[in-house]
Formats: structure tokens, C-alpha cells, sequence
């Protein structure tokens, strides 16, 4: 839980040097986002390391998604400041770009494109060698092999959930933002999923994710952050969740 004699921000930063010292590869200082009237997210501090899973908890509404976008560069904070390596977050920034792969809450698919097409056009863009090899790697692993000719709009659900994730990891990336990875995926295909992400870890890649999935947090995540109503309700490893859903 947030100490209540200290601002979150020296909160915050004692626990970020507490879980190994690296320097962090995202470092989010007093980040807040307001909307018009709405304070969506209240000011907060977060630190993502290299090789490790923060996963954001908490219900629709508790402000993850706006913390996703704060992350990746989508949104910018009304107030604080979001660093990717020393550098500002803009999705704009050809450098930031170039690392930061994110899964986002918005499916946002060309419909003229083909599955396999949608991954080679991203492989082109990032200059992925070997991308064919790539591409059949990652197309069976997310189960796509069979539906690599097929349009989005003819895909599941779930294999749409599918192809977002693949689109990320066709690419290099040192950063994975993931909103809600498990929506629309069966219970199979999550402990793949949980899987997969367990091997970006011992990749080197930071994971920060959002969900609202109490088994994806044990069996993937490092550090829990539990959001309600916009405000950190509780922090630390994952079994801080016990804690707080006996508080609830």
C-alpha cells in the first residue's frame, strides 16, 4: 500500500530501487491525465525494468488503459513527465518508435490486407531480416498459420486478439505494452499466452500490462500496481492482490 506519511512519488521511487537497482527502462514521474472535468488518472510514479512484468490491475474504468497510453506515447500527461530512456514517450519519435511495441485496447486492422500481409507490411517498416521465417514463427505460434491468407474481418474474435499480439511481436522491441492481452482468448490459449510473455521476460523485453485477470498477474508479473477509480490503491508483488481483494 501507498505509505501514507510519504507523496507517492518518494513511495514510488523506494520501491522501484528496491527490486534490483537497474536503471529503469520507462520511468513515469507525477503522471496524471485529466479529461475536461474528469480527473482520469491522478498523479503517480512508475519504474519498468529490463526483463521484468509490471502488470496494471483493476476493473474497467480504473484508469489502466489511460496509464497504457501515457506509456507507449499515444496520450501525453496533463501533468509530469513519461521518459523512455532519458527520451520524452512520443509515438512520434522515430527512436521511442522503434522499440516500444504495444498491443492496444482498439483494433485497428487494413481491410483490404491479408493476415500474413499485415506482418510483412510491419516487417518492412522495421527492417526485420529474415521476416519470412519470422512471420511463419510467429503465425504459429499464435495459431494464425491456417488463416495467414485470410482478411480480418473473415477472423474470430480471439484470432483477431491473435493477430494484435502478432503484429507486436513481428517486430523488434525492447518495450511491450499490452492492454488486456487475454480478452476474447480461450483458456488454452491463455496459458500460451502467459507462456510467451514468461519467455519476453527471459528475453530482456519490460512488459507493462493491464489487466483485469488475477492468473495472468501471478503467473507472469514481477510488480502488481491496483488501480480504482484512478488513484494507486495498492503495489508491490503479486500477492499484494489477496491483500487487497480481502480488503474489498
Amino acid at each position: 500500500m501507498v505509505d501514507a506519511g510519504k507523496s507517492e512519488a518518494e513511495s514510488g521511487r523506494e520501491r522501484g530501487a528496491a527490486r534490483g537497482g537497474k536503471q529503469p527502462l520507462l520511468r513515469l514521474s507525477g503522471v496524471g491525465r485529466r479529461f475536461g472535468e474528469r480527473q482520469a488518472l491522478h498523479p503517480l510514479d512508475l519504474d519498468v525494468t529490463a526483463g521484468t512484468c509490471t502488470a496494471l490491475f483493476g476493473h474497467n474504468g480504473s484508469g489502466k488503459s489511460t496509464l497504457l497510453r501515457l506509456a507507449c506515447g499515444r496520450d501525453k500527461p496533463t501533468v509530469g513527465t513519461a521518459l523512455f530512456e532519458g527520451r520524452p514517450v512520443d509515438e512520434d519519435d522515430p527512436q521511442v518508435r522503434a522499440r516500444v511495441a504495444v498491443a492496444g485496447d482498439t483494433v485497428a486492422f487494413y481491410p483490404d490486407l491479408t493476415v500474413r500481409e499485415h506482418l510483412e507490411l510491419i516487417t518492412v517498416a522495421h527492417d526485420v531480416a529474415d521476416a519470412d521465417g519470422w512471420i511463419d514463427q510467429v503465425l504459429a505460434d499464435r495459431r494464425l498459420s491456417g488463416h495467414a491468407h485470410q482478411l480480418p474481418s473473415a477472423l474470430s474474435s480471439g484470432q483477431t486478439q491473435a493477430l494484435q499480439l502478432a503484429a507486436a511481436l513481428v517486430r523488434p522491441r525492447d518495450l511491450l505494452v499490452l492492454d488486456e492481452p487475454e480478452q476474447r482468448l480461450d483458456p488454452a490459449a491463455r496459458v500460451r499466452l502467459a507462456q510467451l510473455l514468461r519467455g519476453e521476460k527471459a528475453d530482456g523485453v519490460a512488459l507493462l500490462l493491464a489487466t483485469h485477470q488475477a492468473e495472468l498477474v501471478h503467473a507472469v508479473a514481477d510488480h502488481v500496481v491496483v488501480l480504482e477509480d484512478g488513484r494507486v490503491r495498492a503495489e508491490g508483488p503479486p500477492d499484494v492482490l489477496h491483500e487487497w481483494d480481502g480488503g474489498t
